[in-house]
């Protein structure tokens, strides 16, 4: 790691020093154990809550200038969310660290055994956020991580400068600095921090350099949970109430200005209804934008490279503008832009996850929606899929033919709040879940437990010397409980034999 400046100008990247210095306190500190301790544990998830109560109109501030949000949204979106996962580990932890009886163990294994699967940390972990939710994609992972026990890295984006520039000054005021520790960098930075051995590493951005920290974990056996995205569709079936569709992808599309990764990255309509959904679309799109007219709201697109990159999708599509509006490349603003007509084989839709305000419509029917999402195609895996469809053999239809991260149905995202429900992706949109309980089993290794009485040991003399055909049936007690010759159609709940029970 060099000294250099980050994005804002005012702040300098962690220096090799600082960061090897900080790598190795986190590692000492876990050495002694501290942070197994659930005093500690609920300790550090307080630190946090009032490290965010504390300073909201500061984090507020933060995030209108990396990304020109308003108070509303920052409190909304990273604010909340942190504080609800803060809450929901707070008032689950005591169960959670707890671990639980092994399921199925059986009367020797479970009764006598009293085997049990415990909860540990996993270590010094790293958690690297992204800049369209810097405080939320970083905070959020932090308190499962916490809750089971860790030691934490944590590296902001560099391109939400002012909002790690915020993390940098707080973190060591309210946090243990023994276990929690922060580090800045741009690209070649975060190489030179991949480069050592972490214990988990939690990622937020995008698939290219999702690989690339997978490549990197491989090398030191690290596991990973990546929280990626893809190319998240909205099919809307001939039978969906076109109105409420519409306004619903209006309404979420202009949200952080479609800088969300499980927001709609495009939409195929079926034939039946796509100029009736196309016109309510743009009467909702110009509904919304004439609030942002009288009083503006939107946020701006992160950066000017990535302003040119939506504008040059923009510039090469074939397909027809219907609603937009003036582009401000001065302050990165791109208005939100229907595109109808648009082709499976159009740039906006080649180009790979928009990760923007432009709203690409296809005219297509259901096989062809299903065919876009069929395994192997470049569209497969979404993080999100959204169905708008009033016929539940249809919505059957679609889920059985289709994978994704999650999905709604009838609306838009709804899936990623949903209480006791994992978040994460499937192939290209990502691996692992976060979210409740999910983040703390991400960040905690099950331990199998087992203490057999040792008055048992007259009665287990087979167990000793050489193998033998006689002693098989202590070992193989595994029996068919269903008949030879069987059918698909005869097919039911499996059976539970004595011998299962007893092992």
């Amino acid at each position: 790691m060099t000294q250099s400046t980050t994005s804002t100008g005012s702040q300098a990247y962690t220096s090799t020093a600082e960061f090897e210095a900080a790598y190795n306190t986190l590692h000492a500190t876990y050495a002694t154990h501290k942070t197994k301790d659930i005093r500690w544990r609920k300790w550090q998830l307080k630190q946090l809550w009032w490290l965010i109560v504390d300073n909201t109109d500061a984090i507020c501030a933060a995030l209108h200038a990396d990304l020109g949000r308003t108070e509303a949204e920052a409190r909304m979106y990273d604010i909340a969310d942190v504080k609800k996962d803060i809450k929901e580990c707070l008032d689950n932890i005591d169960v959670w660290a707890r671990g639980h009886a092994a399921e199925g163990a059986g009367f020797l294994m479970g009764r006598l055994g009293g085997a049990w699967v415990r909860r540990d940390p996993l270590g010094v972990c790293l958690i690297i956020g992204a800049w369209n939710f810097p405080i939320m994609t970083l905070l959020s992972p932090l308190c499962p991580a916490i809750a089971a026990g860790n030691c934490v890295m944590l590296k902001p984006s560099e391109l939400a400068g002012a909002t790690a520039e915020l993390m940098v000054e707080l973190l060591p005021k309210y946090m243990d600095n023994s276990a929690i520790r922060i580090a800045t960098g741009g690209p070649k930075e975060t190489g030179l921090i991949l480069e050592r051995k972490w214990n988990h590493i939690f990622y937020t951005g995008g698939s290219r350099v999702g690989r690339i920290i997978a490549t990197a974990a491989a090398k030191h056996l690290t596991p990973t949970v990546l929280e990626l995205g893809g190319q998240a569709p909205a099919i809307i079936c001939k039978s969906a109430n076109v109105d409420l569709a519409a306004k619903r992808i209006a309404n979420f599309k202009i949200a952080n200005l479609g800088q969300i990764c499980v927001n709609v990255n495009h939409i195929i309509a079926d034939p039946e209804i796509y100029d009736a959904f196309l016109a309510r679309l743009q009467h909702w799109l110009e509904h919304f934008l004439k609030e942002e007219a009288e009083n503006p709201w939107l946020a701006r697109i992160i950066s000017p490279g990535h302003y040119d990159r939506i504008h040059s999708i923009l510039s090469s599509t074939k397909g027809r503008i219907l609603t937009t509006g003036p582009h401000e490349p001065s302050r990165n603003f791109v208005h939100p832009t229907i595109i109808a007509d648009v082709a499976l084989d159009d740039s906006v839709i080649t180009s790979g996850e928009l990760f923007a305000p432009l709203i690409p419509v296809i005219k297509a029917d259901l096989s062809t929606a299903l065919a876009t999402l069929a395994p192997g195609s470049k569209m497969a895996d979404p993080l999100a899929l959204y169905i708008f469809s009033n016929s539940q053999p249809e919505i059957d239809s679609i889920l059985n033919q289709t994978s994704s991260g999650g999905v709604s149905i009838n609306d838009l995202a709804v899936q990623y709040g949903v209480p006791g429900a994992p978040f994460g992706g499937v192939g290209e949109s990502g691996m692992g879940a976060y979210h409740g309980k999910w983040g703390f089993d991400s960040f905690s290794h099950a331990r199998p437990v087992v203490n057999l009485p040792l008055w048992l040991e007259g009665g287990m003399q087979w167990r000793y010397g050489r193998p033998t055909i006689e002693k098989l049936s202590n070992f193989d007690t595994a029996k068919a409980t269903w008949k030879r010759g069987e059918t698909l159609e005869q097919q039911s709940s499996g059976q539970k034999g004595w011998f299962g029970w007893l092992w």
